[in-house]
């Protein structure tokens, strides 16, 4: 997927643990082959070519494609499963791919999960007692700064994901457009249970502006989110604040 995934996997049974992860490892390489837009053979090249009926592919495809319907319906249509004209799901593959890994691990018997997906992450149970997961959010005006750190304290699982252009510049796509999202933001950082919708929910915040986006998160249930605009200006959902620590 063109990025770097890390695992922090507390607890279980050793051997059952290590064979989880390598499951998870292989999982994670299959999603690459199946998704990726960059590899000509994949599934959703020769999908998106018309080589291939959606019955055809894998059941995950199905599934994925589900999930971005689902994510267009709840973002009136600012997060996309198209691009350029192309059919191009990975705008919710990786924080999927990253949440189910995770959960295949903690179904393993891990009692504490960090998986790490280009920056966004899963987390469940925790990586000891009275210690939660903490999750350090960077500043995209400062780097090697910190702009919060979202702790996972009282809660089970826990997702964050951030859009933004500090790492990878203007890569995210206004859907109305078909070009470079023109806001005034820099970062967006979504919070909430499930890193599938956070990771989405991330894209089709940064994309419509501060404005626009802060009101549209307030409505989406077990959400909060860290906006930060180009004129170092800090908005936040109002339950924010607990889940800072």
């Amino acid at each position: 997927m063109g990025t770097v995934f890390s695992f922090d996997v507390r607890g279980g049974e050793p051997a059952a643990v290590r064979t989880a992860l390598e499951e998870a490892v292989a999982q994670l390489h299959r999603v690459d082959e199946v998704f990726s837009t960059y590899r000509e053979d994949s599934q959703i090249s020769r999908l998106a070519r018309g080589e291939l009926t959606v019955e055809e592919c894998d059941p995950e495809v199905a599934e994925v494609l589900d999930l971005c319907a689902e994510a267009e319906r709840v973002s009136d249509g600012w997060f996309s499963s198209t691009y350029e004209g192309r059919l191009d799901p990975t705008g919710i593959v990786k924080g999927w791919s990253t949440e189910r890994v995770a959960r295949r691990l903690a179904a393993a018997g891990a009692t504490g999960v960090s998986v790490n997906g280009g920056g966004d992450v899963q987390l469940l149970g925790a990586p000891g007692t009275q210690r939660p997961w903490r999750v350090g959010v960077s500043d995209p005006l400062r780097p090697g700064s910190l702009a919060a750190v979202v702790s996972a304290a009282g809660v089970d699982e826990l997702s964050v994901a951030t859009s933004g252009t500090a790492e990878r510049g203007a890569h995210i796509v206004d859907p109305r457009t078909g070009r470079s999202a023109v806001t005034d933001l820099v970062a967006v950082t979504v919070v909430g249970p499930r890193l599938t919708w956070v990771d989405a929910w991330a894209t089709a915040a940064f994309a419509m502006g501060s404005r626009e986006a802060l009101t549209w998160l307030e409505s989406l249930p077990d959400i909060e989110a860290l906006l930060i605009t180009a004129g170092d200006e800090v908005r936040c959902t109002g339950g924010l604040a607990q889940r800072l620590g």
